[in-house]
């Protein structure tokens, strides 16, 4: 283990991240979830919400109570918290391919839409000031297999990995939110049958999957039970067949136009990862 002897001497080091990241989770599922009406909408908070703020409250940036270094260190430990998730999604794709073989084509192609959010969230991102973090940061949802993607690709300190990983927690943080309200919002429109809804909530990730059913279920509660379960297989194959879409259509696409528009929309502008780079070796 990178600059550690042994892993007893790792925990000796980061001990209070363990204990503190142990006691949030404690407190975030000891508050629960809450559903709050909101105009045609219904606004789903769930314990992850609670969580990644109390984690900000006590990051460098407010009261301190963790330090930069405590910060860089955990950074890493994400990908072996969510690890277990991932071989669980492998599991449950393979104990379920009949039943997503029956649902048909619609499941298989909704990735291409996905795909297509890199024509805008890229050249945003470039506009707002990111380099290399915006293709990590526009090239996908940046859910759990995209940081294994990433991580894998890049590396867990590059900047690709910091832009996937903080579209992952802004997309825990607000995500959930917005799924729920986005989905009773369009439902209510009556433009969709609750089954095209139900797939159109499996986007990759399952806490905002969670967010659209429960919200889609609270609507139609004749078709709950379906469109919990198109929400969940769709989110599974979503998972499945978005590390294969990332890996050989969006992220190549993503990095393609990187190439051809960080010289135009991003020449002159300095991300903070670049700027961090300089005062490390000014002070160096």
């Amino acid at each position: 283990m990178e600059g550690y002897s042994s892993l007893s001497k790792r925990f000796k080091k980061e001990y209070k991240i363990y204990i503190v990241a142990f006691l949030i989770l404690l407190i975030a599922d000891s508050i629960g979830s809450f559903a709050i009406p909101l105009g045609p909408g219904m606004v789903y908070i769930f314990p992850i919400f609670y969580g990644i703020i109390i984690g900000l409250i006590l990051g460098p940036d407010l009261i301190g109570f963790f330090k930069k270094e405590e910060v860089k260190a955990a950074s890493p430990l994400v990908l072996v918290a969510i690890a277990p998730f991932i071989v669980k999604l492998g599991i449950l794709g393979g104990g379920n391919i009949p039943k997503l073989l029956e649902v048909g084509p619609a499941l298989l192609l909704q990735e291409l839409g996905n795909i297509a959010t890199v024509f805008i969230a890229l050249p945003l991102a470039l506009f707002l000031g990111l380099k290399r973090e915006a293709v990590g940061a526009a090239h996908s949802i940046d859910r759990e297999t995209n940081l294994a993607l990433i991580s894998n690709l890049y590396g867990p300190s590059s900047p690709e990995m910091r832009g996937t990983l903080s579209v992952y927690i802004i997309g825990g943080l607000i995500g959930t939110i917005y799924m729920g309200f986005l989905a009773t919002l369009v439902a209510s429109t009556g433009l969709f049958h609750p089954y095209a809804l139900g797939m159109a909530s499996g986007v990759g990730s399952g806490i905002m999957m969670a967010s659209a059913t429960a919200s889609l279920a609270h609507m139609y509660p004749s078709f709950a039970e379906e469109i919990l379960m198109l929400g969940g297989a769709s989110d599974m194959l979503t998972g499945l067949t978005g590390i294969y879409a990332a890996l050989f259509i969006a992220l190549p696409l993503a990095n393609k136009l990187y190439s051809v528009l960080e010289p135009k929309i991003g020449r002159g502008r300095k991300s903070k990862t670049d700027m961090s780079s300089n005062e490390e070796r000014e002070i160096g």
